[in-house]
């Protein structure tokens, strides 16, 4: 994957599908802090445009029982990642992508303000796939490039009481090593990854 972050914190030569449901960061606030998530719409589905309806609030609520439960909610991500490997951003890293809800890490709430989300399409049942780990990999390594990450979290992480993803079939310690075996300081030393919680 050759694509770059430019300054607004998009990711060039993937598809941008500009969701309105952003907004600006607290003035001065840094983003420190990645939370990985699963989607797929309907439920257990994947491949299709529901997604994508979802976070451009345009989901046809008829179309499946469940939609009526969420399709007047407003959510996006700042990156989806489909189950071929195909990345899609929909918010600029620089804007508050409302991915976290009601949130918390180490004290702090709001973890929308201080971090990137990135859902990766998955149901929690099905093992996710070997192009959507090189991806959120790669897409990972250009975001500790630009933004002073500390610490990578799931979504179960900073909303315990109510969210479960990225769920068990994730492996944290695939990913792990992915995004730690290229990393390595203008010196030449291997740089630690960002701890996982």
């Amino acid at each position: 994957m050759r694509a770059k972050l430019n300054e607004e914190g998009l990711l060039e030569g993937v598809r941008y599908v500009a969701s309105p449901n952003c907004d600006e960061r607290p003035a001065g606030c840094a983003i420190d802090l990645l939370v990985i998530h699963y989607i797929s719409l309907p439920p257990g589905e994947f491949g299709g445009a529901d997604i994508e309806a979802f976070f451009m609030n345009r989901l046809d609520a008829p179309a499946h029982p469940f939609f009526a439960t969420i399709a007047e909610l407003k959510a996006s991500a700042h990156f989806l990642i489909r189950r071929d490997g195909q990345v899609i951003q929909f918010v600029p890293c620089a804007k508050r992508a409302w991915h976290a809800g009601e949130s918390s890490w180490k004290g702090r709430s709001r973890c929308n303000d201080f971090s990137i989300g990135i859902e990766v399409e998955g149901d929690g049942e099905v093992p996710f796939t070997a192009a959507q780990y090189r991806r959120l990999a790669a897409v990972t390594r250009m975001l500790l490039t630009r933004y002073p990450i500390a610490e990578i979290v799931g979504h179960s992480d900073i909303a315990p009481a109510r969210k479960v993803d990225p769920g068990p079939q994730f492996d944290w310690a695939r990913y792990r090593a992915m995004i730690e075996a290229p990393r390595r300081s203008q010196k030449g030393r291997k740089e630690p990854p960002p701890r996982r919680a």
